[in-house]
């Protein structure tokens, strides 16, 4: 049995949609509940501060009507903050209304911070079998009584139903265990407190680990801020230069940026201008040589490494000659490219390749340069954007905000923050960048997100 000592608040809600950085929450219910029954419940509607969808509203029954007077979510934080301090707080997929709850509260610049349970994985554990764990198959399973479906206290009490019955089942103490602190105190920096790791938000962006005198020594990103950090500390550490990293580490800030991809290359920007101790991948700064591309006189496309030409763009920025080669004889052997046109082999005839009958002879014509070309731009490709001029749209660092990544003729400018409320026109989101570098590691980040992008918009120009 778990210790009845705890205290839990279980929490459902009702919202707009299922994004925390563009959805709202319409409805919130807070059951107080001791370890042994419910001892105190609170709920109310909330007004979202914008339209409910209509699909929403035939789902949960919440309509705009409903919420017209309601009040706004910081006009019940205080009592959200109150109900649930100093208690575990408790959900049926708990994620999804911890993350919406997390998000309200940071765009009220309060970070609100709670161990969390989630009753969806601990029935998995306490009641193993069941055909199904979502909550209404459950109380069908378990005749749990359910009233109000996808209202926040009607689902709100039927979780806390369930939790009673996981509590008298619980004989391996899993609710005790999970309720442990997620990072042991012995595993944290000396210098560190569990306080300061608690306070960290669940928030994309990028956060520092600072010595003693207040050097940055280390630089990182993440999807979640406290989540990342919690990782460095989460396993014992045993070789000498892991140990002295650890040790080094006396303080933690950090920045948010509203999503990944901001995250990203503002990492990338930061290590290369503070060049911290304990970061190795992407300190190099001094990008000065490039490969770029022409069409000789037989119209055969050609490859070459040079130092990077003003007002021209490379393919690819790079920071040594050799780095270039070695980036060219890959090309070569992916893409079946001539050793000759990559300016590898030099010669007024044949390339060693196509003597020995790897090459198909583009450097003596045997091969079309329409052939040959044709596996050139599949090579080409791999390092230029689908489009030349575009936006990329991201969620921002709070409500009515959003992210701006700019990219123009194929160069990266930089990214920024945009008021959704009056931004809109290119010029706005143009206006609204900070400039950055553009380099070999930006364009690998930004051309690997594209092909991932979910939630992000693309605006070509």
């Amino acid at each position: 049995m778990a210790n009845n000592t705890l205290m839990y608040a279980i929490i459902d809600i009702e919202t707009t949609g299922g994004q925390p950085t563009q959805d709202r929450i319409t409805e919130i219910a807070v059951v107080i509940h001791d370890g042994e029954k419910i001892v105190e419940e609170y709920s109310t509607l909330v007004n979202p501060c914008r339209s409910i969808p209509y699909q929403i509203t035939q789902l949960t029954g919440i309509s705009n009507e409903m919420v017209r007077d309601a009040p706004k979510f910081y006009e019940v934080a205080k009592k959200i903050v109150e109900l649930t301090e100093n208690k575990i707080f408790v959900a049926h997929n708990v994620r999804f209304d911890y993350s919406f709850i997390k998000k309200e509260f940071n765009d009220l610049g309060y970070n609100y911070s709670r161990k969390t349970l989630c009753t969806v994985r601990l029935s998995r554990k306490i009641l193993a079998g069941l055909p199904s764990y979502s909550l209404g198959r459950l109380c069908e399973s378990l005749q749990i009584p359910m009233t109000a479906r996808h209202r926040a206290l009607g689902d709100a009490m039927a979780t806390a139903h369930l939790f009673t019955l996981l509590l008298q089942n619980d004989a391996q103490d899993t609710i005790q265990k999970t309720v442990a602190d997620e990072v042991k105190a012995a595993l944290l920096p000396p210098s560190l407190n569990r306080q300061q790791i608690s306070e960290l938000p669940e928030l994309a962006g990028v956060y520092y680990f600072h010595d003693a005198e207040g050097r940055v020594i280390y630089v990182g990103k993440s999807k979640s801020i406290r989540k990342r950090v919690l990782s460095h500390f989460a396993v014992d550490l045993k070789s000498k230069k892991a140990i002295e990293f650890k040790n080094n580490i006396a303080d933690i800030t950090y920045e948010t940026t509203g999503n990944e991809l901001v995250a990203l290359l503002y990492e990338s920007h930061l290590i290369k201008k503070i060049k911290p101790l304990y970061n190795r991948a992407q300190r190099r700064s001094n990008f000065s040589y490039g490969i770029y591309d022409y069409e000789d006189g037989n119209g055969y496309i050609n490859f070459v490494v040079e130092k990077v030409r003003t007002g021209q763009t490379p393919l690819l920025y790079l920071s040594n000659a050799d780095a270039g080669k070695n980036t060219l004889f890959n090309m070569v052997q992916q893409y079946q490219l001539c050793q000759k046109y990559c300016g590898l082999y030099k010669t007024q005839g044949a390339c060693f390749d196509h003597q020995i009958k790897v090459c198909a002879g583009a450097c003596v014509q045997k091969e079309s340069p329409e052939s040959y070309n044709e596996r050139a731009q599949k090579a080409i490709k791999r390092f230029r954007y689908a489009h030349n001029n575009f936006f990329i749209l991201g969620a921002g660092r709070q409500q009515y905000e959003q992210s701006v990544v700019w990219v123009e003729n194929g160069v990266y400018k930089g990214f920024g923050f945009v008021d959704t409320s009056t931004g809109g026109t290119h010029e706005d989101l143009k206006n609204a960048v900070k400039p950055y570098a553009d380099n070999r590691d930006v364009q690998q980040i930004i051309r690997s997100y594209m092909k991932t992008m979910r939630t992000e918009k693309l605006i070509v120009y």
